[in-house]
């Protein structure tokens, strides 16, 4: 894929446990770019009453105005399957965000290939550092960040 031509999205999820039959999605943001120019952006997230987890309540509790809210990851998942248009989707490629995007037809690459990178647990610390970006508690800008500056 050429990120300086082609349309694709970069998401990030964040759920509550490593399987969708354990678990829901919290948040979902991605962004579809054309190039690295920004399309449009996708911030969903489950709504705060149900969550029962204290602590992903606290995760997610920035910003509550600039996300919509679903009732389900069922929801979540659907609205973004139809967002996508079955654009290709760079993911941080890490077990959950895997099982989560199972369903979906489109074709999945780890973003970190494209920052010749692999993923850990501190990436995003290291991006952080690697591109002087400013901290954010929105991961898929630093994504898009990072990928601006390394190409």
């Amino acid at each position: 894929m050429n990120l300086l031509k082609d349309e694709y999205i970069i998401l990030e999820i964040i759920p509550t446990a490593i399987h969708p039959n354990k678990g829901d999605i919290i948040q979902l943001s991605a962004l579809k770019l054309k190039g690295l120019t920004l399309i449009d952006r996708f911030d969903y997230r489950l709504r705060e009453d149900l969550i029962a987890i204290p602590d992903f309540k606290e995760l997610i509790s920035y910003d509550k105005s600039q996300f919509t809210y679903k009732n389900s990851t069922k929801e979540i998942i659907e609205d973004f399957t139809t967002w996508t248009n079955n654009l290709p989707l760079l993911i941080i490629d890490n077990q959950y965000t895997l099982n989560f995007l199972e369903s979906l037809n489109n074709k999945k690459e780890s973003i970190f290939k494209y920052l010749d990178t692999e993923y850990n647990d501190n990436i995003i610390e290291e991006l952080i550092n690697k591109y002087q970006l400013q901290p954010s508690n929105h991961i898929v800008d630093l994504l898009y960040e990072s990928l601006i500056k390394h190409l």
